[in-house]
């Protein structure tokens, strides 16, 4: 049981992590700057730690669910836990974090529960480890390469296409088919200390100074949102796009606003470089790292309700936009169930390795009627 158990949180941890590879990073910086190391690390290295260690979870839930690697995984999960339980324990008492980050977004516990979390883990970390020798396979030794080299491509491949094309889970309170409005709303039990979903979501002007949340988010028309938490680390490979994208939404009468928490003088030098003409409000930076998981990213509202999301990887292009967004596909909310999302991205990762257990099978009883023939 402490076998099985460890790999579903391992499996977990993994998976939800590596769905949203950018959040993890903003977790890692947060952690960061808490201990005061601001610029010791390359960004591009925090990314890295994202990734590996988002993969290194999955990978040695796998092992031990599939019984495979029996030594590597029992060693590496020990050392896992060796290293988060006492770590856990200083964030509980000095609380430089809000939260770990243990499971992303999805699940979000208090650092004291993070740590009673990691106590009982660490104890069937020992369990596994003791009793490694007794684990059973589901696939021989003769496959287990195999099934090992897939789960680490599989995940990899995952969180990169997470990374370039959006989360294909959305756990935060933006997610496509989120009406604003009412996610700014107090519960409507009236709870006391109850908090709307949404709470920093407000909309500056950066030239009138007013705030144009409720002009933005009431208009029951279409309006497009340019999302850059900050204007000068966003990616301008897509200007022209963007560009193109505004004067569509002029001529369609639709809104389009830039968001970001850079200062007035770095709006400016992007508008110099790019030739932007769209309106820029400010809003926080961390709200807006929330909205959407792309420097810059594209967001399409309707009466405060988000309709679609876009990554800078995957603007829609002007084939797409061939007509009025009442008319044509792009402009329509299509949701699916996150049920429906993660069974989809399990059934990739288990018809492949089903198929190998199968043609192991196969060939074993092939060689066991061989055996036997030979015998009589």
């Amino acid at each position: 049981m402490c076998r099985f158990a460890l790999a579903a949180m391992f499996i977990f941890s993994g998976f939800v992590k590596s769905v949203d590879p950018l959040g993890f990073y903003y977790k890692l910086e947060d952690y960061i700057q808490a201990f005061g190391m601001e610029g010791w690390i390359p960004a591009f290295f925090i990314m890295l730690v994202a990734v590996g260690l988002s993969a290194l979870e999955f990978v040695v839930g796998a092992y031990l669910l599939f019984g495979i690697r029996r030594g590597t995984a029992t060693y590496i999960t020990l050392l896992l836990m060796l290293f988060m339980t006492p770590l856990t324990l200083y964030l509980a008492i000095a609380n430089p974090v809000r939260d770990c980050g243990c499971f992303g977004d999805a699940w979000v516990l208090s650092n004291w529960e993070t740590f009673a979390k990691n106590v009982i883990l660490l104890t069937m970390a020992i369990v596994v480890f003791w009793w490694r020798k007794l684990i059973f396979r589901f696939f021989t030794e003769k496959t287990d390469w195999l099934v090992s080299l897939f789960t680490i491509a599989y995940i990899l491949m995952l969180s990169f296409y997470c990374l370039k094309y959006l989360p294909i889970l959305d756990f935060r309170p933006y997610k496509v088919g989120t009406n604003i409005l009412q996610a700014m709303e107090l519960p409507a039990n009236g709870e006391e200390g109850g908090m709307p979903t949404i709470n920093d979501f407000w909309l500056t002007d950066i030239t009138t100074g007013e705030d144009v949340t409720y002009n933005i988010l009431e208009d029951e028309g279409y309006t497009f949102l340019l999302v850059a938490h900050r204007i000068e680390h966003a990616d301008d490979g897509e200007i022209d796009l963007i560009n193109e994208l505004y004067d569509y939404s002029v001529d369609n009468g639709y809104g389009f606003y830039a968001l970001t928490s850079s200062s007035e003088q770095e709006i400016e030098s992007w508008r110099d470089w790019t030739g932007a003409d769209y309106p820029f409000c400010q809003v926080d930076d961390t709200e807006l790292k929330t909205v959407i998981r792309s420097n810059p990213g594209l967001l399409l509202i309707k009466n405060g309700t988000i309709i679609h999301k876009w990554s800078n990887d995957n603007f829609p292009s002007e084939y797409e936009l061939s007509g009025r967004l009442e008319e044509i596909p792009l402009g329509q909310l299509q949701q699916f169930s996150d049920f429906y999302t993660v069974g989809w991205a399990f059934f990739w990762y288990i018809l492949p390795l089903s198929l190998i257990l199968l043609a192991e099978t196969v060939w074993l009883k092939r060689k066991r009627t061989k055996q036997d023939t030979l015998t009589l």
